[in-house]
């Protein structure tokens, strides 16, 4: 298992490959599968991802508790309708985050990356940029293969859960793993993409997880619009040529500390922060918590929640 972004850029320099070859070596030794077989799954896992963004764009249905629905599409049409200003790439990302994490709230299919709750950045960065710049099939596979040596290295020194580290270790995690995804597929040399891991990362530093009624859905669907749209502002400072000064090593190092020291209520409790609310609360108290959906096992984690905040009727 990779466990520094540091030893990464050294494997890249001795053998004289990119960070993906790199992770799709480490992967092949580790499963003991062909590269075929890997980049197979990959290249299954890539279609999910596409699948969920379709999804999410062409419909208005409800989440399961009725906090979100249709937003997405809605974005869509208006930007097109050439009242945004951002432009149509960034237009793009926004949009595709949030139809991710509409079919997640939804409960359909979707590809944890690398957690439900963070699953809308990573496809809304590398959909954007494939249509912006035309990368394959294949070249996205290899950006998938980036983040993941990126997600490695998270998990082995802080963490991607919002439940052990708030919402920096879920969003905060996936955007950096997004812009190194996207710098490498725009021709950065590794250590453009380390820096724009560091870029991107320290810009998320404390970031709460304050999920409204425990769920995955507010405000983690704005959370997934603004951490990839960071992530795009990483990799474009990176590939500017400036440099963060902390590496990314010690950038991650300081996500886990924070993590580790931020109270209960903002670890994924729905006990403190936007959760908390007047207003908060009195949407959980209006979400229907029984019926189809709720027996889903991330839903009823989420109800269970609620109840224990006292957000959700009893049994």
């Amino acid at each position: 298992m990779l466990t520094s972004i540091a030893e990464i850029i050294d494997r890249t320099r001795a053998d004289g490959v990119p960070i993906w070859q790199v992770v799709l070596t480490e992967e092949v030794e580790d499963t003991e599968q062909p590269e075929a077989a890997i980049l197979e799954r990959l290249a299954e896992r890539l279609a999910t991802m596409r699948s969920a963004v379709e999804r999410g764009l062409s419909s208005d249905a409800p989440s399961v508790s009725g906090l979100l629905g249709g937003g997405a599409r809605r974005f869509e049409s208006w930007r097109q309708g050439e009242a945004s200003i951002v432009g149509p790439f960034v237009g793009r990302v926004i949009a595709r985050a949030q139809a991710t994490m509409e079919v997640n709230a939804r409960m359909g299919t979707i590809v944890a990356t690398p957690t439900a709750g963070s699953s809308g950045i990573l496809p809304a960065v590398l959909f954007s940029a494939a249509d912006e710049l035309g990368f394959s099939e294949d070249e996205l596979v290899r950006g998938l293969l980036t983040a993941a040596g990126v997600g490695q290295v998270i998990v082995a020194r802080a963490s991607v859960s919002g439940a052990a580290g708030g919402c920096q270790a879920e969003t905060g995690s996936a955007a950096a793993m997004a812009a190194a995804a996207l710098t490498e597929l725009r021709g950065g040399d590794p250590e453009s993409a380390s820096h724009s891991v560091a870029f991107t990362l320290q810009g998320m530093l404390g970031l709460v997880c304050d999920p409204i009624a425990g769920l995955v859905e507010v405000p983690c669907l704005t959370r997934n619009v603004s951490g990839a749209v960071q992530a795009v502002a990483g990799s474009e400072l990176a590939l500017a040529g400036l440099h963060f000064p902390i590496p990314a090593d010690e950038v991650i190092d300081v996500m886990g500390e924070i993590g580790n020291q931020l109270d209960e209520k903002y670890r994924e409790t729905a006990r403190g922060g936007l959760a908390a609310t007047p207003t908060g609360q009195r949407l959980a108290a209006s979400v229907q918590w029984e019926g189809p959906g709720f027996e889903n096992t991330n839903a009823a984690r989420a109800r269970d929640l609620a109840r224990e905040a006292g957000l959700a009727p009893d049994e």
